[in-house]
């Protein structure tokens, strides 16, 4: 059976003159034949003078697709490259890709790491090899030869030779590569054993308990959880309600401004009217002095204490934490949140919690010093919403979602913009590689001067 191999053939108006005529690039079937034939056909095509043609002889041929059929065995006797004429091997390979050396086999030549050039006779008795006893790879071709026969410009799923030496040399480098990697890992796992008495990560998984990590919240099916969910605004008007009346006694919102709340949970005016009700020094004034002023929209919300030490001094020696990034700072996020406002109970028989602390099966340890904060009725909503401890839990959980990612909603919605844009360029890419690229991809121009 015959397999046409696509090529385009540049340079058409080569005057090559009879020796060159009817060239002709195509793959012809690839029958086994004895050693004896393949030797005899060897020695015509060493022989075969390329000398006599000049240098106009030389066609380029490029190949641009490959070949779609399966090839069992690949022509592997060709003529040197040392027999080629000089012209044709100095364009053998484009200076700019020329390797320091040529590789020089009796049965192939093999230009360059990618280019390999493969020539027999008219006969559709090609040479092929009986046993397969190389690595092949699968290369393109691009090559410049005389052309006195007819050549057959190969692009195989096998194609570049490795000898057995080699692929042995390289089999014993690795497995030295791999003893070597082993020797080294077990050494570093008995140096650390010895220096630390136990193995690496072993020792501190087992000694890890649930009660001294804490207990692992429950999953909540929170409005913004989904990949298209935004979240719920009315729940973070709430929940900015709960953390100003309740947890702003104590922690901080460093990262959030006034101007943030304008839009989310809040006009300008109710924005306005609340940052004028706090102070903010600011100054100096022209007198060299700081001055108090009344809040704007472009300050942060304020501190419950000046610094880290009146902080400390206020809480019986622990730092409360700023509560803008809180939710995407504890492992859990919003699930464990939630779960530490609601889960204080008390100890359990044989628990000894110490004076000053609070037991809570959540905090990692099971005794924290902020105790119970939410109680039922401790707000009252403006939209009548009833203000049970769930609620409020829920509430200044979903403000603090918020205050960690502000940006959650839009990022959301350009997610999706961006999905809905890749996914027509992709239909339109797969549209014109299919229909419009590969006919040029697989065209195949043929040359036959005239006679």
């Amino acid at each position: 059976m015959r397999s046409e191999i696509p090529t385009t053939l540049v340079d058409p108006e080569a005057k090559c003159g009879p020796a060159a005529r009817g060239l002709t690039l195509h793959d012809h079937s690839i029958p086994k034949v004895s050693r004896q034939a393949r030797s005899g056909l060897a020695r015509r095509l060493s022989t075969t003078t390329t000398s006599s043609l000049p240098p106009s002889c030389l066609t380029k041929i490029t190949i641009i697709t490959n070949l779609n059929t399966a090839a069992h065995h690949l022509v592997r006797d060709t003529i040197l490259l040392k027999d080629l004429h000089p012209v044709a091997k100095a364009a053998t390979i484009p200076t700019s890709r020329r390797p320091k050396e040529a590789i020089h086999n009796r049965e192939a030549i093999i230009l360059s790491p990618r280019r390999t050039l493969s020539m027999c006779s008219n006969s559709p008795r090609r040479i092929v090899e009986e046993e397969e006893e190389h690595a092949w790879h699968a290369w393109p071709v691009l090559a410049c030869v005389a052309a006195p026969k007819i050549f057959a410009i190969a692009y195989f799923n096998l194609a570049h030779f490795a000898s057995t030496s080699s692929t042995q040399a390289t089999f014993f480098s690795s497995r030295a590569t791999a003893v070597a990697a082993t020797v080294a890992s077990v050494g570093s796992i008995a140096w650390y054993t010895h220096l630390y008495g136990q193995l690496p990560f072993v020792g501190e998984l087992s000694a890890n308990s649930p009660a001294e990590n804490g207990l692992h919240p429950a999953s909540y099916p929170w409005s913004h959880k989904g990949w298209l969910d935004s979240f719920d605004h009315a729940s973070i008007r709430r929940g900015y309600q709960v953390y100003r009346e309740v947890c702003a006694a104590c922690h901080s919102l460093d990262r959030i401004a006034w101007r943030n709340l304008v839009g989310v949970s809040h006009t300008v005016d109710e924005v306005k009217a609340m940052a004028e009700e706090v102070e903010y020094e600011d100054g100096p004034n022209d007198a060299g002095e700081m001055f108090q002023r009344p809040g704007k929209l472009a300050d942060y919300m304020p501190a419950p204490y000046p610094n880290e030490e009146a902080a400390r001094a206020g809480n019986a020696g622990a730092l409360p934490p700023d509560l803008s990034l809180i939710i995407k700072a504890r492992h859990g996020g919003a699930d464990y949140v939630y779960s530490l406002l609601t889960g204080y109970v008390d100890p359990p028989a044989g628990v000894e919690v110490r004076e000053g602390l609070n037991y809570n099966p959540y905090f990692p340890g099971g005794a924290i010093a902020m105790a119970r904060v939410l109680f039922d009725g401790l707000v009252e909503y403006d939209d009548g919403t009833p203000a049970t401890t769930s609620q409020m839990a829920k509430d200044v959980v979903t403000f603090l979602s918020w205050a960690a990612e502000p940006e959650h909603d839009e990022r959301k919605k350009m997610g999706l913009q961006a999905v809905i844009l890749l996914s027509s360029m992709l239909a339109i890419s797969v549209y014109i590689k299919r229909f419009k690229w590969s006919v040029i991809k697989t065209r195949k121009i043929l040359y036959n001067p005239p006679k």
